[in-house]
């Protein structure tokens, strides 16, 4: 599951080493070195480019990142991958240090303006703040709670799949928390908006950064009460109960996502 790793140090302020591993992102699409897929170093990037925010110390090795424009050019042997797409190819604790990078990058580039008065921002040194030095006002690295939640109904789970999904894996309910909200009341509301279920006993599993582009999710466990599956066609394309007597659907694997782990660990059996 897709996490960051306990060895991580994350730092707020610029190091000086000799040769840092540099996250360059262009949109979702990191830098890496198209032999290896391994992070470039500033030697071999064959131009001057930053400024560079710091992300962390792995392993010592220090990573740092920032964000170019589509007339960028990659030097020779260097390539723009996917951020997705190097899950599996790369390892895990690197795609966790690349997603960590990637939200420092994204907020970085979608705050050099301020968002009140339009000025340009300016790092606040130790913090990860953008602040504007006309107004004031300061804007940190956004974070987008959602919620995802599985529905037991006695040895029977709900699965359903997204109208959206690219994948058409059957999974858990998710959804993001509106302002004002709680998570369980995100839960509720979810549910019923998009299965027209009423549930009790919610119940926290776990949760994991999301990274495409802000996102945290939070699992839980809920127990059915009452209703009739009633799905909302512009979420949800198909829903059901799965109970162990019945195939199977295609779900998402365990690996990088928390809701393969969600799923596999109550996944009904006799």
């Amino acid at each position: 599951m897709l996490r960051t790793p306990d060895s991580f140090v994350s730092l707020l302020t610029a190091q000086d080493h000799a040769a840092p591993r540099c996250l360059v992102f262009l949109g979702d699409s990191l830098l890496v070195q198209e032999a290896d897929l391994a992070f470039p170093g500033l030697a071999s990037m064959g131009t001057a480019m930053g400024p560079f925010l710091p992300v962390g110390m792995l392993d010592g090795h220090y990573h740092q990142c920032t964000w170019v424009g589509a007339d960028y050019q990659p030097a020779p042997g260097l390539v723009f991958r996917r951020l997705r797409s190097l899950f599996g190819s790369i390892n895990d604790e690197l795609v966790a240090v690349a997603g960590r990078a990637y939200q420092i990058a994204e907020w970085a580039r979608t705050h050099r303006f301020c968002g009140a008065c339009g000025s340009p921002t300016k790092h606040v040194p130790g913090e990860r703040c953008a602040r504007c030095p006309a107004c004031g006002h300061s804007a940190y690295p956004r974070i987008s709670p959602a919620m995802m939640v599985l529905i037991r109904n006695g040895d029977a789970i709900l699965l359903a799949r997204h109208t959206n999904s690219p994948t058409r894996f059957f999974t858990a309910l998710a959804g993001f928390l509106e302002a004002g909200e709680s998570i369980e009341d995100a839960v509720h509301r979810e549910v019923f908006e998009e299965v027209g279920l009423r549930v009790r006993n919610v119940q926290y599993f776990g949760s994991q950064p999301w990274p495409f582009p802000h996102s945290l999710m939070i699992a839980f466990t809920a127990d059915y009460v009452s209703g009739t599956i009633r799905v909302d066609e512009s979420e949800i394309a198909e829903a059901g109960w799965f109970g162990p007597d019945d195939p199977f659907p295609s779900v998402p694997p365990l690996g990088l996502s928390i809701a393969g782990h969600l799923i596999q660990a109550h996944r009904p059996t006799r």
